[in-house]
C-alpha cells in the first residue's frame, strides 16, 4: 500500500485525478470504477480541467459505481446517479449509456444485486476510487461486512446516516437503506486509489493503513490488495 501525504483537499485531488488520467491516457477503453460523496470531488474537477485543457478523452471508457441510495429515482438531486452528472459526466465527453450505477429505484432488490454483480463480472475496474467512513467503511460496506461480500442491500448505520446527513435539508430525509458493492467486487480491481481528508478520518485511516486486518475496518482489507494508492491530506495522515 503506497501512502501520498498531501498538505491539503486540492492537492490531493490534483494528485489522484492524474493517478486516474495516466490510467485513461494509457488504455482510452479503460473501466473506472467510481464513488461518491465529498472526498472525490475535487479529483473530479481536476479531471474535467484537464479534459478541457488537454483534451483527454473518455469517449470510450466505461464506468461503474460502487452504490446508490435504496428509494431514489436516478433524476432525484440526492440520488448517487444525479451526483456522478453533476459532479463529474456532465463535464467530460463520455457517453452516459456506458455510466453504470445500481438502480435505487428497483421494485426488487435483490434482483438488482444479482444483476449488478453479474455486470461486475464482465466489468473489472482498471482502477476504483474509494473514499473511507469515519468509521472505516469502504462503499456502504459497514463495519463486520465479510469481506467475501458482493452487491448487497445495506442498512445504513446511525453513524453514516448522520455522516451523510449534511447533504440533505434534514437527518429524516436521509435513505435508510442502499445498495452497493462488495468487498469481494471492490478487491476485483486492477488497482485502487483512496482520496481522503479531515482530521475526522484519522483513526479510520490508521485502521486501514496500519491496523488488524478485520472486518471491524472493512477498509483494512485493502492492506490485501497489492495495488492499492491512498492519497491524503496531513490531517487525515496524521495518526499514522
Amino acid at each position: 500500500m503506497k501512502v501520498i501525504v498531501t498538505e491539503n483537499y486540492e492537492e490531493m485531488s490534483e494528485k489522484a485525478a492524474q493517478i486516474i488520467i495516466d490510467i485513461v491516457k494509457n488504455n482510452p477503453n479503460a473501466i473506472l470504477g467510481l464513488a461518491t460523496g465529498s472526498s472525490p470531488v475535487g479529483t473530479y474537477q481536476n479531471m474535467i480541467k484537464d479534459h478541457k485543457e488537454n483534451g483527454t478523452s473518455y469517449k470510450n471508457v466505461k464506468t461503474v459505481n460502487l452504490d446508490e441510495y435504496v428509494g431514489l429515482t436516478a433524476d432525484h438531486d440526492q440520488s448517487y446517479a444525479y451526483f456522478m452528472r453533476a459532479n463529474l459526466f456532465d463535464g467530460l465527453d463520455i457517453d452516459l449509456k456506458n455510466t453504470n450505477l445500481p438502480c435505487g429505484s428497483a421494485p426488487d432488490a435483490k434482483k438488482e444485486c444479482d444483476r449488478y454483480n453479474a455486470l461486475l463480472e464482465t466489468m473489472k475496474q482498471d482502477v476504483q476510487v474509494l473514499g473511507i467512513g469515519s468509521n472505516g467503511h469502504i462503499g456502504f460496506n459497514e463495519p463486520d461486512t465479510p469481506f467475501d461480500s458482493v452487491t448487497h442491500l445495506v442498512d445504513l448505520t446511525e453513524n453514516t446516516i448522520k455522516d451523510n446527513s449534511r447533504m440533505f435539508a434534514s437527518i429524516d430525509d436521509v435513505p435508510r437503506q442502499a445498495l452497493s458493492m462488495g468487498i469481494k467486487n471492490i478487491m476485483q480491481a486492477k488497482s485502487i486509489v483512496m482520496v481522503v481528508s479531515g482530521k475526522n478520518k484519522a483513526k479510520a485511516v490508521y485502521g486501514m493503513v496500519k491496523g488488524e486486518i478485520t472486518p471491524a475496518c472493512p477498509a483494512s482489507v485493502l492492506q490485501l490488495h497489492p495495488f492499492v494508492t491512498v492519497v491524503c491530506d496531513k490531517e487525515a495522515a496524521s495518526l499514522l
